[in-house]
């Protein structure tokens, strides 16, 4: 797959600033809490009025609404000090349970359609957060049996203060702010919020959407690029007559590809942030036996990889590893047109360890060369490789042809230089 690397094919729409949005939201939410304070402050000291001069309720009643309305008129003034909505929305809710429940007493008890302002309570609880509507619920439930208590029992500390004349229209009242104060004022907020969540959802997806576009459009450039370097290496390989020149460069053609394919199986896939690993190995493998060896080769792969999945940061210093590791084997190990089989199995530990064996059953090499004496620059590689992924290499000697048992775990942070 080709793409113009002149194109731009990132996003011309900014990225979402959800962090602005958040903020506002919050400014919302405040002006929400400070318009209910308002209202509900002025609706009681209506209802104060109303009750002396209107229904004739001249006990208990009107002094409380008086109260309510003047203490939590302070409250909600006090705000612009503090900035604590908080502290502000804790004050006001004990202040409504504490004159909901009094004038619930004194209007019927458990008959009183004042009663209904606890259910309002809980409602409130619940649009700030779920632990404050959790224990409004269960506290109304225990105040509303209470109640019920104190209205059957045989002697009332409380009297129904409100005339016989008046209780009509004290009940509408009662209903028609409950009703007003559930629907106009927490419904539009539920249903705002709901919006709100919404909306929220989908811009952090279509931010998602973008990164997740430009990632992929990254990894495809740089695959592009790496093919580029690739091209430039072949080419000089061709016009180079030195047979060890033309070898050092197409090695260092199939380390540059080894690292292309994985960025080319990251832009590919849906998560770019892993690739799996099974079919990349699989991959640079059969591409390495046609590298080297040709088409018709008489080389048998054995790969064991179960169904993993490893992030770029490992993948690529690994894959460099196996490629260095079959590279020798195919020009050291198994010489010439020899019959020739190459192991490469990978396992994940108890211990949440990986453990690669990779070898083949070519001649080998004598016990007594290693990275440090030789001048291989592929097994320097090798042993480098297991270092940058911070684990450990050893050489089983027990078995014909070379064979390595590369400990390590999987890293998470920017690949280091090999240096």
């Amino acid at each position: 797959m080709k793409t113009d690397p002149t194109k731009d094919t990132v996003p011309k729409q900014p990225l979402i600033d959800t962090s602005q949005k958040l903020e506002q939201r919050l400014r919302d939410k405040v002006r929400l809490v400070l318009k209910v304070n308002y209202f509900t402050s002025i609706f009681a000291l209506i209802f104060f009025v109303l009750c002396l001069y209107v229904l004739d309720i001249k006990t208990v009643i009107p002094y409380v609404f008086l109260s309510f309305g003047i203490l939590n008129l302070i409250n909600t003034l006090l705000y612009k000090y503090h900035k604590n909505l908080t502290l502000t929305y804790n004050i006001v809710s004990i202040m409504t349970l504490a004159g909901a429940i009094i004038i619930t007493l004194f209007s019927g008890g458990i008959n009183s359609p004042f009663i209904f302002v606890l259910a309002l309570i809980v409602v409130a609880g619940y649009i700030t957060t779920k632990s404050y509507g959790s224990l409004y619920l269960n506290l109304n439930l225990l105040i509303i049996v209470l109640i019920y208590s104190q209205s059957i029992a045989d002697f009332s500390f409380v009297t129904n203060v409100v005339p016989e004349q008046s209780k009509n229209l004290f009940a509408l009242l009662s209903v028609l702010f409950s009703v007003y104060l559930l629907g106009g004022v927490f419904g539009k907020n539920l249903l705002s919020s709901h919006h709100n969540l919404y909306k929220t959802k989908d811009e952090l997806e279509a931010k998602i959407t973008e990164k997740e576009t430009l990632l992929k459009e990254v990894h495809h450039r740089v695959k592009n690029n790496l093919q580029t370097v690739s091209s430039l290496l072949s080419l000089q390989s061709r016009n180079n007559q030195d047979k060890k020149v033309k070898e050092l460069l197409k090695s260092s053609q199939n380390r540059v590809i080894s690292m292309a394919m994985v960025h080319e199986m990251l832009y590919m896939r849906e998560d770019i942030g892993k690739i799996e690993y099974k079919s990349y190995v699989q991959e640079l493998a059969e591409y390495l036996i046609r590298s080297i060896k040709g088409t018709s080769s008489n080389i048998t792969l054995d790969i064991d990889i179960p169904d993993l999945k490893l992030n770029i940061d490992t993948a690529i210093p690994l894959g460099l590893l196996i490629n260095e590791a079959v590279t020798n084997a195919l020009k050291y190990g198994i010489v010439d047109d020899s019959e020739g089989e190459i192991f490469i199995k990978l396992r994940k530990d108890d211990k949440d360890e990986y453990v690669l064996n990779i070898g083949d059953d070519g001649v080998g090499f004598a016990e007594e060369v290693n990275h440090k004496t030789t001048k291989s620059l592929g097994l320097k590689l090798i042993h480098n490789l297991a270092r940058q992924l911070r684990g450990s290499i050893i050489r089983d000697l027990s078995k014909k042809g070379t064979h390595y048992i590369v400990k390590f775990r999987e890293i998470s942070d920017q690949i280091p230089s090999m240096a």
